[in-house]
């Protein structure tokens, strides 16, 4: 099974738990009946499988099945998982996703008047951390026991080392990039030395960015060796590079285009190519037909990975009224997100006919089709919301020969976190805003990517319709509901006070501008009252 191929086995890390994660990010035993973490890593044999929880963390949550052992407590385990609340945190309030449940929580994020006691805020939070603490605890021990490890496997414990620095620095990126100025402690800080300092924004870059760099020689190969599928490579580590100095000016006040487009070079020329197909990209399989161009993912699998997050919730969730639910490889549909009129008229051609990454569904004209609609949405908490616009069908569990997933209710479909279309536009943008790119390569990577979508050079674009607006509107035509459109409004100055409006941005059916203080997350009050270090951000 490809989850194997993860090695998430049966994480020894069962026996350490967080107490008070959030507020000392340190792990200690549950239980002093249950085995203790000199037992654990005193075995080097048990490295491969404890690092395994680092890993779990992207996805799901807990100990045993779908909703077992729980890692940090939360009414609904399914929420209480990464991938699901990063991608509320990143779509929900953007032009590309309403929710159709009336969920207060989730209102707060479309209409942009959040608060500090929102609860998927809290989780999000709350799991990020988490993961930190289990990342750092893994770091502390082996690092500790590194020269006692045999010479003979000590190359593949420097590289588990390695691997676990950079799931926490992406953990921490995503902190950095929600909530701004955000508690921080290492594996370096004394366990139960008291309340984290917080670390400001600029300060937490930079730390990020010196790991990514440290690291770098003693990852993965960047490579698609099936072997290390689903692993952190050094492809992967210049991808968190190059989107952290993408965003370098919304994060430390200064621009680094340069840099980059420097990594988006060495990726690109590391043997990744894209897959011919886009759809393929969003499939079961996608593990095997897309390996060329995923260059990280968070693996899921319906077997050895269940969980109410991830990409069963995306699947789950964007299928319901008259859609049929084996077509997309499940049991049947959970009526949730769908789409704004706004965000489908990217789109000339909505049917999917065009441009084929437009892969919606019409409830008046099931697709294939014409007679797409883009009327606004009714108020996300009408009862009849999810049916009165266009849902979403880009994630499917079904393979490329249209098999189905091997559990209808938990997909096999991995979540293509970091892909190489990106790359492309990110070299495209950085050279735009001034990076030292080469212009006719930019708009040769972007007339690539529309090649693939329409099949041919008729959607291809001339160099005087290569703009910064046109990169915003392309990156939401080929990466949406990737996680990644929350990020890019905000850098394009369009997220809340812009210029930029779209159905329920601030309430209102037509949009309005919203305060600039929802470019940040709220830290949760329950973190501000535990913790008298921090500051919570303007306007919260």
């Amino acid at each position: 099974m490809k989850y194997n191929k993860l090695f998430i086995a049966a994480a020894l890390f069962v026996a350490l738990v967080t107490t008070g994660c959030v507020n000392s990010l340190d792990i200690q035993p549950l239980d002093p009946k249950l085995i203790t973490a000199d037992v654990l890593f005193n075995n080097p044999a048990n490295y491969y499988s404890l690092l395994a929880k680092c890993y779990a963390g992207l996805t799901i949550s807990g100990q045993s099945g779908s909703s077992g052992s729980p890692d940090i407590s939360s009414s609904d385990q399914g929420v209480a998982t990464f991938l699901r609340t990063l991608w509320t945190a990143e779509e929900n309030g953007t032009d590309e996703v309403l929710n159709g449940w009336g969920d207060g929580g989730l209102i707060e994020f479309h209409s942009q008047d959040m608060s500090n006691l929102n609860t998927y805020d809290l989780v999000l939070y709350d799991r990020i951390y988490f993961d930190i603490a289990v990342c750092n605890e893994f770091i502390r021990q082996v690092d500790s026991r590194l020269s006692t490890v045999p010479d003979n496997i000590k190359g593949n414990v420097i590289q588990y080392l390695a691997e676990a620095r950079y799931l926490r620095a992406l953990y921490y990126y995503y902190a950095m990039d929600l909530w701004g100025n955000v508690p921080f402690v290492t594996d370096k800080d004394a366990v139960g030395a008291g309340m984290p300092p917080q670390i400001k924004r600029a300060d937490l870059f930079a730390y990020i960015e010196s790991e990514l760099k440290a690291i770098s020689p003693s990852l993965l190969p960047a490579n698609q060796n099936p072997q290390y599928y689903g692993r952190a490579n050094r492809a992967a580590d210049w991808m968190l590079l190059a989107k952290m100095y993408l965003n370098a000016k919304v994060y430390t006040g200064t621009s680094n285009y340069n840099a980059c487009i420097t990594y988006c070079d060495s990726i690109m020329n590391a043997g990744y190519s894209l897959n011919p197909k886009y759809s393929e990209l969003f499939l079961a399989d996608n593990n095997a037909t897309s390996l060329d161009e995923i260059i990280f993912p968070i693996v899921e699998d319906g077997t050895h990975s269940q969980n109410y997050g991830g990409t069963c919730f995306i699947i789950n969730a964007s299928e319901g009224g008259t859609m049929d639910p084996s077509f997309y490889g499940i049991a049947g549909g959970w009526s949730g997100n769908m789409t704004t009129s706004t965000f489908i008229n990217k789109f000339s051609d909505p049917s999917g006919l065009t441009d084929q990454r437009a892969m919606f569904y019409n409830f008046n004209y099931p697709r294939p089709g014409a007679g797409q609609n883009a009327t606004p949405a009714p108020p996300p908490t009408a009862a009849t919301a999810f049916t009165s616009t266009l849902a979403v069908d880009k994630f499917k569990n079904v393979t490329s020969t249209g098999t189905p997933g091997a559990n209808s209710t938990f997909p096999d479909t991995d979540f293509p976190l970091f892909r190489l279309a990106d790359v492309y536009l990110m070299y495209a943008e950085a050279t735009l805003r001034g990076g030292n790119g080469d212009m006719s390569l930019a708009l040769q990577y972007v007339n690539d990517l529309r090649t693939r979508a329409y099949g041919n050079t008729s959607g291809n674009i001339a160099a005087s319709d290569l703009t910064l607006p046109f990169i915003l509107d392309e990156r939401g035509r080929e990466l949406y509901w990737e996680a990644t459109r929350r990020t890019d409004l905000i850098r394009f100055g369009e997220y809340s006070n812009g210029d930029y409006m779209w159905d329920w941005k601030g309430g209102v059916i037509n949009g309005k501008a919203t305060s600039s203080t929802n470019d940040l997350y709220p830290i949760p009050a329950a973190d501000m009252t535990a913790n008298s270090n921090l500051v919570q951000n303007p306007g919260y």
